[in-house]
């Protein structure tokens, strides 16, 4: 943790007044020039005999207590800042770094109103990023997970862009889900909501057997359950490479739509397994279904596009890859598919600017990583066909 901000407590600081003025003076500076260096160590020595000669000076005790948080020697650096806030009670940080230190005892209890104070009030960002990062390791020691989580949020409104912020409260996030998990599997082990949380987990770890046993018993205790058709078809379809249950998934999608009319998701799906398969007319009815009810579904707008110019519309075609680049500027296959009803429309130009697009977009996905997802995939995605020229 960078605590360099703390130095402010006491760099100015002259003895007076002392029998050996220039001795006291000499260890000062030495601190004074490890501590800036990060030899801690030195630092502590020197500041160590500046308070065996001036043991009656706040800033000497504050900046011993920082010396100490930096070594990690949280068991010191306690009662050097509750003497320094003792000898001066408006020392400057020093109750935010004691508070700081005995978060880092366990000692959440006691470390709790310095660190809500440092948090809420504070306006330097630095320091009031590390008391909000300590205090929501306080509130989740002290199983006050809501006041935690109101934490976590904050932090990331305020530090969108910081990696120990993000990982802190991802990890927070997964404890809390988990906790709330296990506690629905001690209250209601045998509800519908435990088996769909079950499901989900199986299909998000691509244990798909396991999320279709679980899908089966939620509909066997409510067969009217909306969404659970749709789980179910996905769980098949991710299934069907390996045992050829596309039709299976088919029918569970489209009882879907028979319990709900406007699930999109589901219509999606069923157009894009007809559109597969060269069931073109068919493939357009579902993805206009999809669109009609979600009409900012941007697969659904690649879906209908590729459709269409399949069956030799490009003119039909061009606003619904179009509306795709404008939802997502980022996606390769639109980019791709675009240039494709620009060929086939005569557009020359605008066929170059959309394949140049597509490969730029395609050379920087081939150099990232995939992303890491912790829920299953909602719908299928639209990929590349595998004979798409690089």
């Amino acid at each position: 943790m960078k605590l360099l901000l703390f130095l402010c407590l006491s760099v100015s600081y002259l003895p007076a007044q002392q029998s050996d003025a220039s001795l006291l003076q000499r260890y000062f500076q030495e601190g004074e020039r490890a501590l800036a260096e990060k030899r801690y160590a030195d630092a502590e020595t020197a500041y160590e005999k500046v308070r065996q000669l001036d043991p009656g000076t706040a800033e000497v005790h504050a900046k011993l207590g920082l010396i100490y948080f930096q070594q990690r020697k949280f068991a010191q650096a306690v009662p050097a800042l509750r003497q320094a806030l003792k000898l001066r009670p408006n020392l400057p940080n020093a109750g935010v770094l004691l508070a700081m230190s005995l978060s880092e005892l366990g000692r959440f209890g006691e470390a709790l109103p310095g660190l809500e104070k440092g948090f809420r009030q504070s306006a330097d960002s630095a320091l009031r990023r590390l008391a909000g990062l300590q205090l929501q390791r306080a509130y989740t020691g002290l199983q006050r997970d809501s006041k935690a989580v109101e934490v976590a949020l904050e932090l990331t409104r305020l530090y969108p862009e910081d990696p120990e912020v993000l990982y802190h409260t991802g990890r927070l996030y997964a404890n809390f889900a988990y906790l709330a998990v296990m506690k629905l599997s001690q209250v209601a082990p045998g509800s519908v909501w435990m088996h769909q949380a079950a499901g989900e987990a199986h299909e998000s770890q691509g244990h798909h057997d396991l999320a279709i046993g679980e899908y089966r018993e939620v509909l066997a205790l409510d067969p009217g359950r909306p969404g659970i058709h749709f789980r179910l078809g996905r769980a098949l379809l991710s299934r069907s490479r390996q045992t050829n249950s596309q039709a299976d998934a088919s029918k569970e999608f489209e009882q879907e739509l028979q319990l709900d009319p406007t699930n999109a998701n589901a219509a999606y799906e069923l157009g894009e397994i007809h559109r597969k398969s060269g069931q073109l007319d068919k493939a357009r009815e579902f993805f206009e279904i999809a669109l009609k009810h979600y009409p900012d579904f941007e697969e659904a707008q690649v879906g209908l596009g590729r459709a269409l110019l399949a069956l030799g519309k490009p003119d039909l075609a061009l606003p619904h890859l179009r509306k795709a680049v404008s939802l997502n500027p980022e996606n390769e296959v639109s980019y791709y598919q675009l240039s494709q009803v620009h060929r086939a429309l005569g557009n020359l130009a605008e066929q170059q600017e959309a394949l140049t697009k597509f490969q730029r977009l395609r050379s920087q996905k081939s150099r990232r990583e995939e992303s890491v997802t912790l829920l299953p995939r909602e719908v299928t995605k639209q990929e590349l066909d595998s004979n798409t020229p690089p």
